[in-house]
């Protein structure tokens, strides 16, 4: 899966606020998924002392929820720690691993931000663009924005707003635990994105992409599912 080139990766954090801007314009927020055979999770570990890190891509089939393959890469991670430009310190990682893949995901879901983010252009939505393809973003903290307090039943959301405008939703995946943050990508509405993340849980707070991906990039994905497990909530598209 190659990604395009819209910058250079080599830039100042001033020179970054500004492309985030100017990309920020480019992102769809309409729905343009189609049939979803595969869906890709993507994570990052944190560097080590040396200062590598270890990005992960995960490919599932989908409504079967079934690891299709998973790719690893262990580089240096060489743009500095920023709140608010993690993509351009974790995109190029990601890209990396995300080229070594045999299949073409339908779909991305994302540890971390897509249009909720002060700019509008947080690591889902950069990464959406970069490939031009739907991604969601699935934060498991808020970075910007306000919100209502979420039910607590599975599938409860609240409309999360930063100046007025809705960026995202709060979503609960899991009686008694903490709301995931999504938001649009790229290529995805709102509501496709609460979607298809509640489609991709199997009964835990972190879908299964984004979840088995955080375990690839930590080093602790050992083999695919059994055979049999299914999502236990499924909502129509």
């Amino acid at each position: 899966m190659k990604a395009r080139r819209l910058h250079d990766w080599q830039m100042t954090p001033e020179e970054a606020r500004q492309v985030q801007t100017e990309l920020a314009a480019r992102i769809s927020r309409r729905e343009e998924v189609g049939d979803v055979r595969l869906v890709a999770g993507v994570d990052i570990s944190a560097p080590d002392d040396r200062g590598y890190a270890r990005a992960a891509v995960v490919v599932l089939n989908y409504p079967e929820l079934k690891l299709v393959e998973h790719r690893v890469v262990e580089q240096r991670v060489t743009f500095p720690y920023v709140p608010g430009l993690l993509s351009f310190r974790e995109s190029p990682l990601i890209i990396a691993a995300c080229e070594k893949l045999d299949s073409e995901p339908d779909l991305i879901l994302v540890d971390g931000q897509g249009i909720a983010h002060p700019r509008r252009f947080g690591l889902a939505s950069h990464l959406g663009l970069l490939w031009d393809r739907p991604t969601v973003g699935c934060a498991k903290s808020r970075l910007c924005g306000e919100h209502q307090l979420v039910a607590p039943e599975p599938g409860s959301h609240a409309e999360l707003t930063h100046n007025g405008e809705v960026i995202g939703a709060a979503l609960r995946t899991k009686l008694r635990t903490n709301p995931l943050y999504v938001s649009i990508g790229h290529k995805v509405d709102l509501q496709a994105a609460i979607t298809w993340t509640l489609n991709c849980c199997l009964g835990l707070r972190l879908p299964e992409p984004t979840r088995l991906a955080h375990l690839a990039a930590g080093g602790r994905l050992e083999s695919p599912y059994a055979e049999g497990t299914t999502s236990q909530l499924k909502l129509q598209l």
